[in-house]
């Protein structure tokens, strides 16, 4: 295929008019539905204990194929953009129809905002200049301090192009670049070693993120953690005040919380927050909003997978239930609006309510004021991973950078803490809001029912009385 960046369908063998009369007849009757195109480049290089490890360039392309009728929805795909392909999947899709005699939604209001840019970030260094790079990190992770034993380095990069096309000829088109850089730093003594790791990226190209004070930057926060970690002392176990870092730390409420207030959970009633819209499920001063609008995120998205503009939604605001993140057909059957969160790994994948950009809102706490007010507790500045059960709610989260706080005083570090506890529970005890916060650097990919997608987290430093750590000291 000779690619477009503005004409996908067209450029293919397929071809625009061809499309749209095979993508009407398969989803005549139907309630909603559309095909979905992608081309899609990408490219990644990891640089590890002092050599190229790996390196990789790939092409992919197809088109997904969905025809939605009441709660059923019947898909199909494939790496095949053409006329014969097209037709063997609307003669797939068409069996969810059988019987049913739906009235064809609307379709998605059209936007002119573009949140990034188009242009292919993989048309930016060269391979010659991201080896390099990598090696000038290695080499500066290891003159910074004897005590690293192993620097790992990775530079990624993809540039999607997308059209979607309605059965009522309605198309939308959206160009999504993508980068991140990741450095991961080992360090040891002759009894342990401890790892410490920094990422960043986002919609953009690779610039802002291989400047000399980045990657700098980026290996002196890798190497503090692991440092920091080295000195740590066990964790404490029992039930303990936590006060939450600014920034990544956001991880948490978008896994502990975020999942729970998609769509698709809240209308099978599966959620933990099924059925309380518009009451109190939070401590007062709790506003979490999810918010794809923000430009050149991670999680960011100009339409999302099914073409609905991408918007800032608020899920809970000063404590009380307002909205949850939909796509079209779990709002449709919700009797709710689109918010722009149908999102996709890839056209080999069926759409489902995912998070984009996931925040919680500054209070009016200084975070220092926070600190001082702990009197016996954790604080945690960086998490790893993590589970949680979406009906009940509960979650296990393992902390990669935590501290000791005692009568106001940040103390020793500490190794091995679990954060062990409900999310709704959780945020009613969160007793104080810092003014400070954060969007995380740009690195976080969440998983739901087998797909990937990029998201990005922000919170600003909190307190949350009496959560239960899991801990090593004895």
């Amino acid at each position: 295929m000779t690619l477009s960046t503005t004409d996908l369908i067209e450029s293919s063998g397929l071809g625009l008019e061809t499309a749209k009369r095979i993508t009407q007849d398969a989803l005549s009757g139907a309630d909603d539905g559309e095909l979905f195109v992608e081309y899609r480049q990408t490219e990644g290089l990891v640089f590890d204990n002092g050599r190229l490890k790996g390196a990789n360039y790939d092409t992919a392309q197809g088109f997904g194929l969905r025809a939605v009728a009441g709660e059923a929805a019947g898909y199909a795909h494939a790496g095949d953009i053409s006329e014969g392909a097209l037709k063997r999947a609307a003669d797939a899709v068409g069996a969810v129809k059988k019987g049913y005699s739906g009235s064809y939604a609307a379709a998605p209001t059209r936007t002119n905002l573009s949140l990034y840019t188009d242009a292919n970030p993989l048309g930016g260094p060269s391979f010659e200049d991201k080896v390099k790079l990598l090696q000038e990190i290695d080499a500066y992770a290891r003159a910074k301090d004897p005590r690293v034993r192993q620097v790992s380095a990775s530079l990624a990069g993809s540039w999607q192009v997308v059209e979607i096309l309605r059965a009522d000829g309605h198309l939308v088109r959206d160009v999504r670049p993508m980068v991140r850089m990741s450095i991961s730093v080992v360090a040891g003594t002759d009894e342990r070693q401890e790892s410490g790791s920094f990422g960043c990226g986002g919609r953009e190209g690779f610039e802002r993120f291989i400047t000399t004070e980045n990657w700098q930057g980026g290996v002196d926060e890798a190497l503090r953690q692991a440092l920091v970690n080295l000195e740590a002392v066990p964790a404490p176990a029992g039930a303990f005040d936590v006060v939450l870092g600014s920034g990544w730390p956001g991880i948490l409420l978008h896994e502990a919380v975020g999942h729970g207030l998609e769509g698709d959970f809240n209308r099978k009633k599966t959620s933990a927050f099924a059925g309380l819209m518009g009451e109190r499920v939070a401590a007062p001063g709790v506003t979490i909003v999810d918010d794809g609008t923000i430009p050149d995120r991670r999680g960011s998205l100009t339409v999302d997978d099914e073409g609905t503009p991408a918007s800032r939604t608020v899920l809970i605001e000063d404590g009380i239930l307002k909205g949850y993140m939909q796509d079209r057909q779990n709002a449709r059957l919700m009797g709710m609006e689109p918010t722009g969160n149908g999102r996709r790994q890839s056209y080999a994948h069926i759409p489902m309510p995912r998070m984009t950009n996931t925040v919680m809102m500054s209070g009016d706490k200084d975070p220092e004021e926070i600190l001082s007010s702990v009197k016996d507790g954790i604080y945690a500045v960086s998490f790893g991973g993590g589970q949680v059960d979406i009906t009940s709610g509960k979650f296990v989260f393992s902390c990669t950078e935590a501290y000791r706080v005692e009568n106001g005083k940040v103390g020793a570090p500490v190794k091995g803490a679990m954060l062990i506890g409900n999310g709704p529970d959780a945020l009613t005890r969160v007793t104080m809001i810092g003014n400070d916060m954060k969007l995380d650097p740009g690195m976080g990919t969440c998983g739901k029912q087998g797909q990937g997608v990029p998201v990005g987290v922000g919170q600003p430093s909190m307190r949350i009385n009496e959560l239960t750590i899991g801990g090593t000291a004895v």
